[in-house]
């Protein structure tokens, strides 16, 4: 028996995914969850052989979440569903633990023939989503200015950047006009997205 920990945000979704997993005689949906950071400690209660994680929730701090979670349970292999929208993100976890990606186009059998073949030990890659990986627009910006993104994207002003990277506020306005100018974006939220789903923050 396999056992699958669900970890998917939309009701709908999670809810037809459990119900299409859980007809196939050889899966046990051991837990259905909303929310990431409730499912090491589920994973703890009821360990899974396969952990299905939809994409979104490996952003900011997920991917950490999904390091912790491989580091304690070894045994359990994490397969991401995913759209093509989010290359960066989807970069970023395959350079880490993940251990297979499966389209959110795909037709529910190859989900079924992916967790079967990830709780084999094998490793599935969607050859779609592996192409848009590539071809992933890859950062124009420097390290210095990442940084002041990385700062940027917390949410606090420009006083505050500034004083945590150490540089004057008249120098932060010019790397802020720097990083939209390089990105062509029209201000900082745009300019953090588009790092985001990129994949520019490491």
């Amino acid at each position: 028996m396999i056992r699958i920990l669900l970890v998917e945000p939309v009701n709908l979704l999670r809810g037809a995914l459990a119900a299409t997993l859980s007809l196939e005689e050889d899966f046990e949906v051991v837990a259905d969850l909303g929310r990431l950071d409730e499912a090491l400690d589920m994973a703890r209660a009821v360990p899974p052989d396969v952990a299905v994680i939809g994409v979104d929730l490996l952003a900011d701090d997920g991917l950490r979440t999904i390091d912790r979670f491989t580091r304690e349970l070894p045994h359990c292999a994490t397969l991401v569903l995913a759209g093509p929208d989010a290359p960066g993100l989807l970069g970023r976890a395959l350079e880490g633990h993940v251990r297979g990606v499966v389209g959110t186009h795909a037709a529910p059998s190859e989900l079924v023939r992916g967790i079967r073949r990830l709780a084999r030990g094998e490793r599935v890659i969607d050859a779609g989503l592996a192409v848009a990986v590539v071809a992933a627009p890859r950062s124009p910006l420097s390290a210095r200015e990442l940084d002041v993104l990385g700062v940027v994207a917390s949410g606090v002003p420009s006083q505050e950047v500034a004083a945590k990277l150490h540089l004057s506020p008249g120098t932060v306005r010019n790397y802020i006009s720097a990083i939209l100018r390089k990105t062509g974006t029209r201000n900082r939220l745009e300019a953090v997205r588009l790092a985001e789903e990129a994949g520019w923050f490491r």
